[in-house]
This record gives C-alpha cells, structure tokens and sequence, in this order.
C-alpha cells in the first residue's frame, strides 16, 4: 500500500488529507550550499517495538509515511536503548549519556542546570538555532519551557482524549501534528531550527481499562487482519523464569490485562498498530508542511523509539528487561542533502539512543561534549566505514518492588543477561543465586533457549560475564 492509497483508506477520518507530492530522489544540485547549517526535525515515540513498520517487514502494519523515510533515507535495523524505560531512556537521547553517568533512573529526578545546558537543544540554541518541544517531555517534575523558543510540553503520563474549544473530540496526535504545524509556519530559511516531536503513542494509558486508546479515525484499521501470536506467547516460557522472577512480576501483571486470551490479544495488539500509525500520518503532515513552505529541501528527518515493547513475548507485557522485544527501537534518517547513492539504504551496525545528541549535533555543526558517551552517526550516514562497536552494555536499576534490576551485554551474536539482586550478589564463583540468561541470537532469535546452565558454553558465559563488568565500569565514565 502507497502513501496515496493509505490516505484514501483513511478518508474522512481526522487529519488526512495530506497532499502527496514527488520526493527528491536526485543528487544535490549544482550550486546547492551544502555547507548550509540542516533544519532537524526529531520524532520520538514511546514504547514503539522496532519491527513495528513496513520497512521493517512487518506485513500487516500500515505506516506509509515511515517506510517513505526510510525509503528515501537510511534504515538502521539494529538500533538499541541502553535503559528500557520512558524517562532513563528520554534523558539518555537528550544528553548522550548512559545512566550510570547522568544518574536519572526514576521519573521525578529533574536535569540539572548544569546537565541540561549539555543536552542537544540547549547547544543547539545556544548555535543560533530556533528550538522546539512538543510532547511528552519525560524527565523530571519540572518543566524547562523558558529554555525553548517554542514549548507545547507536557509532564508525566498525557492524556489521549481532548476536546476543542467547541467541544469536538481531538486524540492528542492529532493536536501534536497542529502544533507541529504551527512551529513550522513560524520557521525562516535564514534561522535554521530543531524540532523535537515526543508522541505519547503507542503508550498505553495506565490506569484505562481500554488501554491503547487510538484515534476513532482508525477504528476500521486491522479489523480483518489476524494477528498471529509470538512462539514465546506460550506458557512455559514465562513458567521456565526462577521463582523470584515470576513472583508478583509487574511484566506479568499487565500482560494478564492485555494479552491473557486471544481476545485480549488481537484488541491490544491492533490497538496498538492504530496508535502508531496515527503517528505515521503526522509524519506525512510534517513532510507536506516543509514542501510547502520550501524548507524540505535543508531538513533532516530523524524518527526513533525510546524503548521497546514486549506484546505477549515471554508472557511479558511492558518493557523493562532486556529481551530483543524491550531494548530494540526503530530508527530512521532523511538527510535531503544526501546524494542518490546514499538513499535507500540499510545499516546493519549496532547503534543506540546515547548516539541521538552526538548525531543531531554533527549533523548541525556543533562541537559534540566530551561527556556524552554515543557516537555520531553521520559517518555512517555517509556511507564511511568508520571501526564500530560489536557489543553494548544494557542497565534497568529502576527502583520498583515487581520490576527486578538487570544488566545485560549484547554482542552480535550473543545476549547475556543478569539480574543483580539476589544474594549472594555476583560476582561468584559459580554465580550461584544470580539468575543468568545467555542466549545465542544468530540460531535463536527469539530468545526461547536459555544456554547459561549448558556446560557446551561455559566459556562463552564466563566471557560475557567479565565483559559487562567492564562495560558497566566504562559507562559509569568519571
């Protein structure tokens, strides 16, 4: 399905009637300035899975407007979070950091002065660009809107469902797209800005019985399609945890509301695809908007996720530990200034939220802090085969009694994993009373096999274990 027929799918509903129009798909132009300083429009979505698009082989969800970024951009498909959680993860993107270095694991933990003039809106307004934030803001209690020149953020857990001033229903995507609109109406192509987009879909609205609350405007969406359950839905996957784990388990909780009967599953799951492509449709707005007021062309589209999202896997529902499905997001970039050859491509490499900041700000020609601990992408982005990281480190010490605290290294082959509170704490000569995960992700994708108890791969588990000791002593920085 094309972006033409999406939208006539969608006729009537509300926000549609974006107009197409031809994508530049040629080299830059003889005399274009490319030393130009970009425009930057950044999209984040909360709680969006990275197999959750067309371009990434999901054949049943409809996102037109994703998979023409990535179409006319480049497709990392192995892009990761180093903390799965909406407000570790969201200060990590803003400031390049793993968690162990800025030290923001819980949702009421504000920015520092100090830390927040280190974040990549602030240098970039202190570069001379016109900054924006609408959205989810997700760190901290205290909202920093005198640091932006255009601020719609929101604290906390937003609402869906509004009204306007005659009393019309509007999903909060729709406003987010007309507030959108209304900072790019107030742009100049002798300013160059930043626009930060933090959508609270596909999020559910805790505390709803509904859930995933989507736009009525995609009620029709899915209806038909069946969506087929994961191998790792089964029982005796979650019954395969040890004790402490499957012990009033919050993961398990919220799987019991959402994915506990076929029923549960195919309403949460198409619930969930319809939250994200009203996203999808906000992207096509946003497009439509830069072509019409002529900025297109020096605007650099950036969309990811800031976690993953288990949907039955494991018998889990949330996000929080370190399975594929809770620590992989998508991520695209659109650089129109990009020559033809590096259009349309994929990057295999593995990359991370911490490597936002640094890449946003390259890409603007602003110096990247010592501090921040990602890595620029743009070489990549240029096709350059800069030496590459071949493992990460992942980190949840969230503090909540159902939630238990876990380290993880991830290799391109290997996923080991640790939960860090039982006694006695590792390390141990055998690692008694430290429940271990090691699975083999080239013949195991899916995770189903735990191999940490196989003697056949004590060497590789010994090796891995020394290994997050390392990376866990090199992300805490000095």
């Amino acid at each position: 399905m094309n972006r033409r027929e999406f939208l006539g799918v969608l006729a009537g509903g509300a926000a549609t009637t974006a107009i197409p129009f031809d994508r530049c798909k040629g080299e830059v132009p003889p005399g274009r300035d490319t030393t130009k300083r970009p425009n930057i429009v950044f999209l984040l979505t909360d709680d969006q899975r990275w197999d959750t698009m067309g371009c990434m082989g999901n054949a049943i969800i409809r996102t037109p407007n994703m998979d023409d970024v990535a179409r006319d951009g480049v497709l990392f498909k192995n892009a990761f979070v180093t903390t799965s959680i909406c407000c570790t993860s969201r200060a990590s993107i803003f400031n390049g950091q793993y968690a162990r270095r800025h030290g923001i694991w819980d949702f009421k933990t504000d920015f520092s002065e100090s830390a927040f003039s280190q974040t990549y809106p602030a240098l970039l307004r202190q570069a001379g660009y016109r900054i924006g934030f609408i959205g989810k803001y997700g760190v901290g209690r205290n909202l920093p809107a005198e640091k932006f020149d255009f601020w719609h953020g929101i604290a906390g857990q937003p609402k869906y469902e509004h009204k306007d001033e005659d009393g019309n229903y509007k999903h909060l995507t729709q406003i987010m797209a007309e507030q959108s609109i209304e900072f790019l109406s107030g742009c100049t192509k002798e300013q160059p800005f930043c626009l930060s987009v933090s959508f609270k879909a596909p999020h559910v609205q805790d505390k709803d019985p509904r859930q995933f609350i989507y736009d009525p405007a995609y009620e029709n969406l899915y209806k038909a399609d069946g969506i087929p359950r994961p191998k790792t839905a089964e029982p005796s996957y979650f019954e395969s945890f040890p004790e402490f784990f499957r012990k009033d388990n919050e993961g398990r909780r919220r799987w019991e509301i959402r994915f506990s009967t076929p029923e549960k599953y195919q309403e949460s799951v198409k619930g969930y695809y319809r939250l994200i492509t009203g996203v999808d449709v906000v992207i096509g707005r946003i497009r439509d908007e830069l072509k019409r007021l002529g900025l297109d062309d020096n605007t650099v589209i950036m969309l990811t996720g800031d976690n993953g999202f288990y949907l039955g896997e494991h018998g889990l529902a949330g996000k929080w530990y370190p399975h594929e499905e809770s620590i992989r997001v998508p991520l695209v970039v659109f650089d129109p200034r990009a020559p033809k050859k590096r259009r349309g491509i994929s990057i295999d490499e593995m990359v991370l939220n911490v490597d936002i900041a640094p890449t946003i700000l390259e890409l603007a020609g602003v110096k990247v802090p010592e501090q921040m601990q990602g890595r620029s992408l743009v070489g990549l982005l240029r096709g350059e085969k800069p030496a590459w990281r071949t493992d990460f480190f992942y980190e949840h010490l969230f503090e909540h009694p159902r939630i238990p605290k876990s380290e993880a290294v991830r290799t391109q082959r290997w996923k080991y994993i640790r939960y860090i509170e039982q006694k006695p704490v590792y390390p141990v000569r055998n690692s008694n009373g430290v429940y271990e995960e090691l699975y083999d992700l080239k013949d195991d994708p899916q995770e189903t096999t735990n191999l940490a108890k196989n003697k056949k791969y004590r060497n590789t588990l010994e090796g891995l274990r020394k290994r997050c000791d390392e990376l866990c002593e090199l992300c805490k920085g000095v």
